[in-house]
């Protein structure tokens, strides 16, 4: 997946995709703050550790934090004392600092680029993401950036990131489910989502994405690529598992219908059995295919590595 243009031309179009995005992002995505959304990002968290943690990080920079999702579900859990979080989107922060003055967190956020990041060398023990990586133009770059503001000892973890295979075949339950779209929204009672008057917000961010993808979505990664990339920039104990198969296409098919419909008139019988079914594969999935297939073979990537340690932060 490779984006035509320049790397000014892609951080523009994700800066107007992500604004455009943010007031319904949360509840698109189905981003939760709750009991829910901790266990999620402590999975995901843990696996890519390839441990649950057992000690706080003291200082977190998060990179393309979008609406808090990782940071704020990770200062709630006890995992971080303090983040600090960054992205190319000032709406994305707005809606970050919402939902932390909500659920009573302090944290402090910053509009940055990845390949220029305004903080001194080994400010942090931990950088962190979630499906970040895929949308930077300058990987090398960047990945320079967090290894220099990681302390000795530090740890970087991103997770959330689409396999080259995995996106591919993540294609076909979205082709599949858009052509059965007229006749799942006959069966759920739900009207088609029109072009015009009376679009919704979220509409309209579907236009913009639809528009813009090409360039938002940068990069598709294989295992090897995410490795080499971490390594070149002086990073080791590089790890890099998958995650998510049978849950993807599930959930992506769903969403494709629910794209095409009057999300007042999707019934929540259906948004309940979409939610849970996806839980319920998701489990599926790391009990039984995700320790016995190749990483690739995931939608989702997963990259963790150490900054060397010359005198240990934790």
């Amino acid at each position: 997946m490779a984006a035509p243009g320049t790397a000014e031309r892609i951080r523009e179009v994700n800066k107007r995709y992500h604004d455009v995005a943010a007031a319904d992002y949360d509840a698109k995505w189905g981003i939760d703050f709750g009991e829910t959304g901790r266990q999620q990002v402590l999975m995901k968290f843990s696996k890519a550790l390839g441990r649950r943690p057992d000690t706080a990080f003291s200082h977190a920079l998060e990179i393309g934090c979008g609406t808090g999702y990782f940071s704020l579900n990770l200062l709630r859990a006890g995992i971080i004392e303090h983040a600090t979080c960054t992205d190319v989107s000032p709406g994305m922060l707005a809606a970050l600092r919402s939902n932390a003055r909500r659920l009573g967190l302090d944290v402090e956020t910053r509009t940055v680029e990845a390949t220029e990041l305004p903080f001194a060398d080994a400010s942090f023990d931990l950088v962190l993401g979630h499906a970040v990586l895929h949308h930077l133009p300058d990987l090398d770059a960047s990945f320079e950036e967090f290894a220099r503001v990681l302390a000795p000892g530090g740890t970087l973890a991103f997770a959330g990131e689409p396999s080259r295979y995995g996106d591919r075949i993540a294609a076909v339950p979205k082709r599949v489910a858009s052509e059965l779209a007229p006749l799942w929204r006959r069966l759920v009672g739900a009207g088609a989502l029109r072009n015009g008057a009376g679009a919704s917000s979220q509409h309209a961010h579907d236009h913009v994405a639809h528009a813009f993808e090409r360039e938002v979505d940068v990069h598709a990664f294989t295992p090897g690529q995410l490795a080499r990339v971490a390594r070149a920039a002086g990073l080791d104990s590089v790890r890099v598992s998958g995650e998510e198969l049978v849950a993807n296409w599930f959930g992506w098919a769903n969403r494709t219908l629910e794209a095409s419909a009057k999300p007042g008139e999707i019934p929540m019988l259906w948004r309940q059995y979409a939610y849970h079914g996806y839980l319920l594969l998701q489990q599926l999935d790391q009990r039984l295919l995700e320790p016995r297939l190749p990483a690739g073979a995931f939608y989702n990537l997963i990259l963790s590595a150490r900054k060397p340690a010359e005198g240990r932060l934790r």
